[in-house]
């Protein structure tokens, strides 16, 4: 006879905070879009250009916004320099 497990389910709403530190990007050929938290600068959002003095000034706007994760969205292969800055900045990129 096979026991079967009790599971308990969790509700989660879908709108709560997981990650309260993260940051989100979109990832284009000619720029990046950055979004933070409301509470972590007067701009929440940002444009940025895809040179590589761009993507240093991204990661130290988001260190000054104390993100600690980041979710990009690219089409392409956009997101590889940005990925390998941010992860040697101590992102956590995803």
């Amino acid at each position: 006879m096979c026991k079967r497990s009790i599971q308990t389910k969790t509700k989660v709403n879908a709108l709560d905070q997981i990650h309260i530190n993260a940051a989100g990007i979109d990832i284009g050929a000619a720029e990046i879009y950055v979004a933070v938290p409301p509470d972590r600068d007067t701009e929440s959002m940002r444009v940025f250009g895809t040179f590589t003095a761009d993507l240093q000034e991204l990661a130290g706007w988001l260190k000054a916004c104390r993100i600690d994760t980041v979710a990009m969205e690219a089409t392409g292969v956009y997101w590889i320099p940005l990925d390998e800055i941010l992860e040697a900045h101590g992102f956590e990129v995803y």
